[in-house]
């Protein structure tokens, strides 16, 4: 596979897979809101904070409000970041690998940034954004099902899977850091039922709240941490991710599973090495922000080991 082709396959899921979990970051926010309401917890401006784009919003906009906010991380066509923006990036690069990818791929993806893009200028939906975000998670969630069910799994679905599922463990972590130190209004609010309520939300906004329960009963910060970072089962917990992400890297390679001979593979594995015989308590005992930072410059070192290996290989 060329090079160029394997880059806009990975590139175009990593963008739907990122306008995905934005529009969950968002959509808890707003259902937080319902559920707390009151001027003293304001929770938007660590959705910017959360993309490193704060500076951007404050040249465009004085205050970080719900419609200021869902506008800058949405609509803003000029804003890299924003859902419509990566959404464009996500149809050029299916556009220029139609060939490769099935034509239900494409016209789904076609029809997901048409959806988005024409909901930039309606009213109505800046007034009701709920049910916008979530179309747009189901809009996401068709694509993955149409490109699982159309497309070959050979070597250029596993680029798209690879780039889906780590670009889902970046986000599942950054949610988790967002939520220890800035969704919090008080310390005194630690263990009450605001607290259950943000922690309820998390596992919302991965969809994780009925698979989370059935596991256990109680809503604890630890038991949190445990089922989205070391569950082996659950879709969006990056112990998952990882694996299955580790699965695809090794069939592009043709690498014997548990062995590596590139920096992708290096990388990946001993990542996946250090959560196998990781426990929650070790987790806490770090801090929970440490350990997510750690773990997010590992997933961007396994993306730069991606890009030397297979994208932009350099002479030994």
């Amino acid at each position: 596979m060329l090079s160029r082709v394997a880059d806009s396959i990975l590139w175009m899921a990593r963008y739907v897979e990122r306008a995905e979990n934005l529009a969950r970051f968002i959509d808890v926010t707003l259902n937080l809101q319902i559920d707390i309401p009151g001027s003293a917890y304001t929770q938007w401006e660590p959705l910017v904070r959360a993309t490193g784009d704060d500076e951007k919003f404050k040249e465009r906009f004085s205050e970080f409000n719900e419609r200021n906010v869902i506008t800058f991380l949405t609509f803003d066509r000029d804003n890299p970041n924003s859902i419509v923006t990566i959404l464009r990036a996500a149809r050029e690069n299916a556009r220029s690998i139609r060939e490769t990818i099935s034509s239900e791929t494409w016209e789904q993806l076609n029809a997901f940034y048409h959806f988005v893009r024409d909901a930039a200028d309606s009213e109505e939906v800046r007034k009701s954004p709920g049910d916008f975000f979530t179309e747009v998670k189901h809009f996401s969630h068709l694509l993955n099902g149409v490109t699982d069910a159309t497309m070959s799994h050979n070597e250029g679905w596993h680029f798209s899977n690879m780039g889906r599922l780590l670009e889902r463990a970046d986000k599942t972590s950054r949610i988790l850091d967002v939520k220890y130190f800035t969704l919090l209004p008080r310390v005194e609010d630690v263990g009450s039922p605001v607290d259950d309520l943000q922690w309820s939300a998390v596992l919302r906004s991965v969809s994780g709240f009925e698979m989370y329960r059935k596991r256990y009963h109680g809503i604890t910060v630890e038991r949190i941490v445990e089922f989205l970072i070391l569950d082996r089962e659950f879709p969006r917990a990056i112990q998952y991710c990882l694996t299955e992400a580790d699965n695809s890297l090794h069939a592009i390679s043709g690498t014997a599973s548990g062995t590596f001979t590139n920096l992708a593979e290096q990388h990946l594995g001993r990542l996946r090495a250090e959560l196998a015989f990781c426990d929650v308590r070790t987790i806490i005992n770090q801090g929970l922000h440490e350990f997510v930072d750690s773990l997010q410059t590992q997933l961007n070192l396994i993306g730069e080991g991606i890009d030397e290996t297979f994208i932009d290989p350099q002479p030994v």
